[in-house]
């Protein structure tokens, strides 16, 4: 078992993960980098041990811990609804997906999920999609950022935005939203909110088509990722890879459509895959084009609930997003499973309740970012290290989700 090294800083005491090689047993033209914590291109305070051959990578080992969030620890002193605000503090990006996972997840031991009004849940669908593109736009941003490209960034933070002050005009927060309730809703969306979206929508597509010339089009961008990273689709399933990563990878499984959930078995979307136009299916382009068309067809989702929320099911006087909200949830003792395709994949809440207690007895979180990042060793080796930064940007990972 190797030792545990000990050192002394300011008259405390702190303890550093061991490494997993050791420094004096390399072999003669091997070298050890320690790539983090605090290096841009791990996306987040992530350590990357890794072996290298002159350029070439031999092994790559992620060292996580350094943003431990606590939340399973949290959701054992509180009650349910209080554990929204944490909910969003993980995927800090999708935090409107995470808390339409998890609400569905305690609605369903509470046995109301078919009592949930439909405006309420075009509602939820409606923000979570918007809240999806603007996770895609960060992760493509600050990706274009990693291989060389500036301009992209300053054009999809520039169209987030908008997305942003949509999402605080409906909750009032830019990013942790605690808008999403169990039950409902916290609060109706502001009138002509589905206006807004909709003349969001007509702005976004044309735009969205310019920064895809500069992205997937560009001949550098493809250089950069094209063969890169190839994670072959049996090795994505065996790894529990879901979302984007893994439909990259050439398999179409979303769980809106597998599990249609919600209201998206009314909605009409198409689930896009990687092909390999560029390089071999399952490489860091095929996941950055997933990622893309996922955003288009966001835009879909999104015109089609607005269009819902106009017609079909308007704002009524008598309209309360709150009147199935408990005023203390009391869950059945029991467990209970429930899943959802968030912008990075499979995000599952395992809920065991007390039957006497507001507070779980356990709340387990399966958090795509940390399956989806157990494939970089194995999707690394033999890569250049320059591509080591391509390959770690495509996995798009929340570290906040990771150390959960």
């Amino acid at each position: 078992m190797q030792k545990v090294q000990y050192i002394y800083h300011k008259d405390n005491l702190h303890r550093s993960e061991p490494n997993k090689y050791d420094p004096d047993r390399l072999e003669a033209r091997e070298m050890l980098l320690n790539i983090g914590p605090q290096h841009p291109s791990t996306h987040g305070v992530l350590r990357l041990e890794v072996i290298t051959d002159g350029e070439q990578v031999v092994d790559v080992v992620p060292h996580i811990g350094y943003l431990h969030r606590c939340f399973e620890k949290h959701a054992e002193a509180l009650s349910y609804p209080k554990i929204i605000p944490y909910v969003d503090r993980m995927d800090y990006a999708a935090a409107m997906n995470s808390e339409h996972a998890y609400a569905l997840a305690i609605e369903k031991l509470l046995g109301i999920t078919e009592k949930i009004p439909p405006r309420v849940e075009y509602i939820r669908v409606l923000v979570s999609e918007l809240n999806r593109i603007a996770s895609h736009f960060l992760w493509l941003g600050t990706y274009g950022l990693d291989v060389g490209a500036f301009t992209p960034f300053l054009w999809l933070m520039r169209d987030r935005e908008h997305i942003l002050r949509l999402l605080e005009w409906a909750s009032g927060a830019r990013l942790l939203y605690n808008y999403i309730w169990i039950g409902g809703l916290y609060y109706d969306i502001p009138i002509d909110f589905e206006l807004r979206c909709l003349e969001f929508v007509a702005y976004l597509k044309p735009k969205l088509k310019e920064a895809e010339s500069l992205i997937t089009d560009n001949k550098i961008f493809i250089n950069r990722t094209a063969n890169i990273g190839v994670l072959p689709v049996a090795m994505a399933v065996n790894a529990g890879v879901t979302g984007p990563m893994l439909r990259g990878s050439g398999l179409a499984y979303d769980l809106r459509k597998a599990d249609a959930y919600s209201v998206y078995p009314h909605l009409d979307f198409d689930i896009p895959v990687g092909k390999g136009e560029m390089g071999k299916t399952g490489d860091c382009w095929d996941r950055a084009f997933v990622r893309v068309r996922e955003c288009y067809e966001s835009l879909r989702l999104i015109e089609q609930c607005a269009t819902a929320l106009q017609k079909e099911y308007k704002r009524t006087r008598d309209f309360d997003p709150q009147a199935l909200v408990p005023r203390r949830v009391k869950v059945p003792k029991g467990n209970s499973y429930f899943r959802a395709e968030n912008p990075k994949g499979e995000l599952g809440f395992f809920v065991q309740g007390t039957g006497t207690r507001d507070i779980p007895f356990r709340v387990k979180v399966r958090a795509p970012s940390f399956c989806n990042l157990s494939v970089l060793p194995h999707i690394s080796k033999g890569a250049l290290l320059a591509d080591l930064m391509a390959i770690i940007g495509s996995i798009d990972i929340v570290l906040g989700e990771v150390d959960r």
